[in-house]
């Protein structure tokens, strides 16, 4: 079929969209640290069928120690850390923004990959980072009292979304890492490492979220979220946009595309989102957001296709 990768990489924008969307809504009704413990959770009982599927076997196969310390450190900082900031952003400022924010995960993974790897970061790189800040600064700065630019967000929304694209891009490299000490075999085909790699990382996230879900005393806010049917259906099908369908089939994509297509087409969420976000929670919709959303996924494909 022509254009397979492209249709799936679209796909996945809109899959991310409904992730977010449907985050913002969790976050809001069972609180950060008690989604992402169900999201994990629901992420690593779908991981076990999809490995007794493909192999018969319910625990994934081929990782070294190696291979497994790296998924697991990946798990902290791009699950635990990372999406404990992003959720919490999406309370402060809402998806919208938190997901305009998240243009900066391409370009923090490139950093991180430009200390950890040596891979070179190009002119067209760099400029393609001044663009999507500058994107991200037209969407969210206005002028303040005496004309002066002023932050038009709580600075402490600001400061998790940011933590959470730095977060995200780092963890991306340290998954690469992870991948690259596999060893593919007939019990664990090529196809199905990024989700074994996924398996780790959702350990990480299981035990990271548990444990400060116990000392900031929200055990309670677990157990009745338990009973909520409501907040159970939302982290549900949070977790099957997000972790498990949404990582699938963006990996999926580049099997079909260029990566530098795929990634871009991807990267389209803080467009998409936007009606999304007015219908929903009636945020308001002005040209300078439009504006900058657009700029920013601007800066994006200047940084794949560059």
């Amino acid at each position: 079929m022509t254009y397979i990768g492209e249709l799936i990489s679209i796909g996945v924008a809109f899959s991310w969209t409904a992730t977010a969307l449907l985050s913002e809504f969790g976050s809001k009704r069972l609180g950060n640290l008690t989604l992402n413990v169900l999201r994990m959770a629901l992420a690593l009982v779908f991981s076990l069928v999809l490995f007794y599927s493909a192999t018969g076997s319910i625990f994934p196969a081929g990782a070294s120690t190696e291979a497994a310390g790296w998924m697991l450190l990946s798990g902290l900082v791009g699950y635990v850390i990372g999406d404990f900031c992003l959720f919490q952003c999406y309370i402060i400022i809402g998806s919208r923004y938190g997901q305009l924010f998240m243009t900066l995960a391409p370009l923090s993974a490139a950093l991180m990959a430009w200390v950890t790897l040596g891979q070179q970061m190009t002119m067209m790189s760099i400029f393609a980072m001044m663009v999507t800040l500058l994107g991200i600064g037209i969407s969210v700065l206005g002028r303040g009292d005496h004309h002066r630019v002023s932050l038009k967000l709580p600075l402490n929304g600001v400061l998790f979304a940011v933590g959470a694209a730095m977060c995200q891009g780092i963890g991306l490299v340290l998954s690469k890492i992870g991948m690259d000490h596999y060893e593919v075999s007939a019990s664990m085909p090529e196809w199905l490492v990024p989700f074994s790699a996924n398996f780790y990382r959702c350990v990480a996230g299981i035990i990271g979220f548990s444990v400060l879900m116990v000392l900031r005393g929200e055990v309670r806010h677990f157990r009745e979220a338990v009973h909520d049917r409501k907040g159970l259906s939302v982290a549900l099908a949070t977790t099957i946009f997000g972790p498990f369908v949404g990582v699938g089939f963006s990996l999926m994509a580049v099997q079909y595309t260029a990566a530098g297509i795929a990634s871009t087409l991807m990267a389209m969420t803080p467009i998409i989102i936007i009606l999304p976000s007015y219908w929903l929670f009636h945020e308001k919709i002005t040209w300078r957001a439009v504006l900058g959303a657009l700029i920013s996924v601007v800066g994006v494909s200047l940084f794949f296709l560059g």
